[in-house]
């Protein structure tokens, strides 16, 4: 038992070791301990990465519901499992406790049954943050269909790619949505969307800001009546290890979306067990992870991993500057939050506004912080340890991706010493390589490669939905026998690894691979700077040469931009040297992102490049708007 809740370091090493000697033996050893099964496996693992094909618990059948709800009912029926937090603050707080997410799943499985859904079919789910999310992801679960949650802030064209891809037979949706201050009209995003989506019988739609929409007669209907008839008994559909769970989409380099696709055992054993020691869960926690479920963060961590677990999982609707850039620390303080999980993008926009706003508030409860989505820089990291942890709560910067299901790098709170700008060591049962441009294996420490791993872990993506070549392309034909995760890393003196950044975000200046994440890193120490992207554009003698995207915070916009040019560039060699140093550097009023805050690199690359003849579809960006500015006025 005590393989499942790792207290400190000494026995991190000891169960890692574990882990990686016998990995079959030790994962069987911690799915029989800790999961309701309905048939027990004949086989742990089998598995060949040349073809590539991976198979955990094979044989084994089980509901993942039944692990997530019911199994908690007899003794824990009357505890939160989800504590719905509003947009509007005004708006009461929801309690969902462990019976009646029981009862509301089941109802919302048994309406998917009567509109015709089966086991295996692909349901769209595209809902913003709010309860019928995460129970409609759950009744799809319960009845075997396989979800497919987009991101509710998508444009209707990225919307109909999803849904055709995957080949989805019904829609979830809402009327609108609240975003801060605005409303958005998610069921005119649908209805634009459907207009190119033959294979969508049905439009569930879900009433939450009570607008007048249009229903499209025979198609869609409004999901409330249907629940208020439906029973809320339902047999949970019996499942096989490997069969699909989800598809999630990630935006590929090149190309289409990428529908990955999570299987149910695996994905179900990891989630629970990551999420049980990067967090320190303990039974009357409040843990609270910022992500939407559109992504696979709120897929594993406030889904999954933590109702496994019997969690309180906190599922906020808004957005953290509304009605100001309190709000997150207004909900710590409210709900005694033990445990809280953003991403670093959140981290630099509340840190502009100042510690003076976190101090209003009382974080006394907070144990562990965490980290993701990219890796955190330096300053934002201190300000989060200082003023948010007051340097008593540990935290986690956790490296994964869609892909890998679930964290595969991250420090374990009060086990694993932390060190600013570095995801530590690997989890449990993960078995990282730093390989070279040879192909070879980098051994040893203070080496700096290209991240792989060597070895199977139960949550790994099995395939992308309909398209096996194009996942053995693009994860295992760059190194043989393993999964290639796109990233560059080092590993330093003690075996620590830093990710570096994406492998098409080291850029060769001079023969030099330089990685952009500690460039930035080194911009972003600038006292003006709020956040910096780098790129690499082609050079005449350097071959490539850097471009630097800097955004200022407001106390900088007055300065002479000749003398921050030459500060940044200061800064930038003497923590990394002169030849990293910037050879344009435009000053921007933001950074083009995605809804999950990630910084769109590749438009910053083209438009450096003076290349802006195909720039792909910036209307799924936060900001599009900001495109047109940075080429407008790009050096």
């Amino acid at each position: 038992m005590s393989n499942y809740h790792i207290k400190h370091l000494e026995e991190y090493y000891q169960v890692y070791r574990k882990s990686v000697r016998n990995p079959e033996g030790f994962w069987e050893e911690i799915a029989e301990e800790h999961f309701l099964w309905r048939k027990k496996w004949d086989n742990v693992l089998s598995w060949d990465f040349s073809k590539p094909e991976v198979k955990w618990f094979e044989g084994a059948q089980l509901n993942i519901t039944e692990n997530c709800i019911d199994r908690h009912l007899a003794t824990r029926g009357e505890k939160t499992a989800i504590l719905f937090e509003p947009n509007d603050p005004k708006e009461a707080a929801q309690h969902i406790t462990y019976n009646e997410l029981h009862k509301r799943v089941n109802k919302f499985a048994n309406v998917l049954k009567a509109q015709g859904i089966n086991k295996g079919d692909r349901v769209c789910i595209y809902l913003p943050m709010i309860p019928e999310l995460a129970v409609s992801v759950l009744a799809c679960a319960r009845i075997g269909a396989i979800h497919s949650v987009v991101f509710a802030g998508f444009s209707s064209t990225a919307l109909s790619t999803r849904i055709n891809d995957s080949d989805c037979k019904m829609v979830l949706t809402s009327d609108g949505s609240y975003r801060g201050a605005k409303t958005i009209d998610l069921k005119g995003i649908v209805d634009e969307a459907l207009e190119s989506c033959p294979g969508v019988k049905n439009v569930l739609v879900a009433k939450r800001i009570n607008s007048d929409i249009n229903m499209v007669s025979g198609r869609d209907q409004w999901l409330q009546p249907l629940l208020d008839n439906a029973s809320e008994h339902c047999e949970a559909e019996i499942m096989n290890a490997e069969d699909p769970l989800f598809i999630l989409y990630t935006s590929g380099s090149t190309g289409k979306p990428k529908g990955m696709v999570h299987t149910t055992a695996g994905y179900m054993v990891y989630t629970a067990y990551t999420f049980k020691n990067v967090f320190q869960y303990r039974e009357n926690d409040v843990y609270w992870c910022t992500a939407d479920i559109g992504w696979i963060t709120g897929h594993s961590y406030i889904v999954y991993g933590p109702l496994v677990n019997g969690a309180t999982s906190v599922m906020f609707e808004g957005v953290p500057s509304y009605p100001d850039f309190g709000r997150f620390w207004d909900i710590i303080q409210k709900h005694k939050v033990n445990q809280f999980y953003t991403a670093p993008t959140a981290i630099r926009a509340l840190a502009k506004q100042g510690a003076e706003l976190v101090e209003k508030y009382d974080l006394s409860s907070l144990k562990v912080l965490g980290s993701v989505g990219e890796p955190i820089n330096e300053e934002a990291w201190h300000w989060y340890n200082d003023n948010v942890g007051k340097r008593n709560s540990p935290i986690v910067d956790t490296w994964w991706q869609t892909e890998t299901g679930g964290i595969m790098i991250s420090p374990i709170p009060y086990s694993t010493p932390t060190k600013p700008t570095y995801a530590t060591l690997p989890f449990i049962g993960i078995q990282p390589a730093l390989m070279d441009e040879n192909g070879d294996e980098l051994k040893g420490n203070q080496v700096d490669g290209r991240l792989c791993i060597k070895f199977p872990w139960p949550s790994m993506a099995r395939t992308i939905w309909g398209n096996h070549q194009r996942y053995k392309e693009t994860y295992f034909s760059a190194y043989e026998n393993k999964y290639f995760t796109g990233d560059g890393a080092l590993r330093d003196e003690v075996g620590y690894y830093r990710i570096t950044g994406r492998v098409d975000d080291v850029i060769i200046v001079s023969g030099h691979n330089l990685g952009t994440a500690p460039i930035e890193d080194a911009v972003n120490e600038h006292p003006a700077v709020a956040e910096s992207a780098i790129v690499g554009f082609p050079h005449d003698v350097k071959g490539s040469a850097l471009y630097g995207y800097v955004t200022l915070k407001d106390t900088g916009e007055s300065r002479n931009h000749d003398n921050l040019r030459k500060e940044i560039n200061q800064i930038i060699t003497e923590s990394i040297g002169p030849i990293a140093k910037l050879d344009k550097i435009q000053f921007t009023s933001g950074l083009p992102k995605t809804r999950s805050g990630k910084i769109m690199r590749r438009i910053l690359r083209k438009i450096a490049q003076k290349d802006t003849g195909n720039l792909g579809d910036t209307s799924t960006l936060l900001n599009p708007e900001v495109v047109q500015e940075i080429m407008d006025n790009v050096l």
